[in-house]
């Protein structure tokens, strides 16, 4: 008997579409088993799968999204089994993004995309995409024994600050865990700073986390992420470690090594996951370009101090590289 899996793939169609600011548009996708799909965190990962237009239009040729729920099906146990299943220039291109919201009454998930123009086979399908239009989706199964998997939100319980740092591309994870920690009755001091394209994305969120906006727009001739690092740097954070017992600086020589060693792996592959410590006082929440992402994580822990432990932080996507 196969071992039961955490994920598997689904036939999902885009039944709404709702503008949430210009940068950012909102997809609402329903399906006959999208009532057995599960959510586990605020940062839940999914996958989704996108028609291959230049692939897809050969006549008699099955199309990449149709080949690909139909291989699922009999495999139903490994979507990543049968994705590798299909031939190379049949398979249909593949990207990570976030559950905003799971109904599974309701048998709907939503999911926000960043518009960025015409340029990818994702974003070119947001740009031009209409109620009715089909994808398949890889999502956390209700029904299972399987450990939960694919997500990084897992703060401590004892925790009393936490820091949110976000790019807009992670913005949907953001708001998923403002909106978490609002509901606590033990609620912490929390934090957060989100770099936008445009002041116009900004949006109305949880007013128990105090939220600074960072729209590039509004710093002419700033690169991605310049606008988050400045900010990080301009929190008090020495002080606030010291106040929670730590001590700013005293683990900025065991970091030397960790250091090489990221600046020699591959630049677009960050991911480092805080250590499940529930009685760790501090928790930060960092996802944005990898290297953008890195540098706050290197600044939070060879400056401030702040033990690597307490730190997640990930490269939701890489600058120049196309990640799945």
């Amino acid at each position: 008997m196969a071992a039961q899996q955490s994920y598997r793939i689904f036939d999902v169609t885009l039944s709404r579409r709702t503008p949430i600011s210009p940068s950012l548009v909102r997809f609402t996708f329903t399906g006959p088993e999208v009532g057995q799909m599960a959510t586990h965190a605020p940062d839940q990962r999914i996958k989704l799968f996108f028609p291959a237009p230049e692939a897809d239009s050969e006549p008699g040729v099955q199309s990449g999204l149709d080949a690909l729920l139909e291989i699922a099906r009999q495999k139903e146990h490994d979507w990543y089994g049968a994705y590798r299943a299909l031939p190379d220039a049949q398979r249909p291109p593949m990207r990570t993004y976030t559950i905003r919201e799971l109904r599974p009454a309701r048998a709907e998930v939503d999911v926000e995309f960043v518009l960025h123009g015409d340029n990818g086979p994702a974003s070119r399908w947001a740009m031009q995409a209409r109620p009715g239009d089909r994808l398949a989706m890889t999502a956390p199964v209700a029904d299972t024994d399987a450990a939960p998997v694919g997500f990084e939100w897992k703060p401590p319980r004892g925790v009393r600050r936490i820091l949110v740092v976000a790019d807009e591309t992670a913005l949907p994870a953001a708001a998923g865990i403002l909106e978490e920690l609002a509901s606590r009755s033990d609620r912490p001091l929390v934090q957060a700073l989100v770099e936008v394209p445009k002041g116009g994305d900004e949006q109305p969120l949880t007013p128990t986390a105090q939220v600074r906006w960072l729209p590039r727009d509004a710093a002419p001739g700033c690169v991605h992420g310049e606008r988050l690092l400045s900010a990080v740097r301009d929190l008090d954070l020495n002080r606030e470690i010291r106040a929670l017992g730590g001590e700013p600086g005293s683990t900025a020589g065991s970091t030397e090594s960790a250091d090489i060693a990221e600046e020699t792996a591959d630049d677009c592959l960050f991911w480092e996951a805080a250590s499940v410590d529930d009685s760790a006082p501090f928790y930060a929440w960092i996802a944005a370009e990898t290297k953008v992402a890195r540098g706050i994580r290197r600044y939070l822990v060879n400056e401030c101090g702040l033990p690597k432990r307490y730190v997640t932080s990930m490269g939701y996507w890489c600058e120049g590289k196309v990640l799945g």
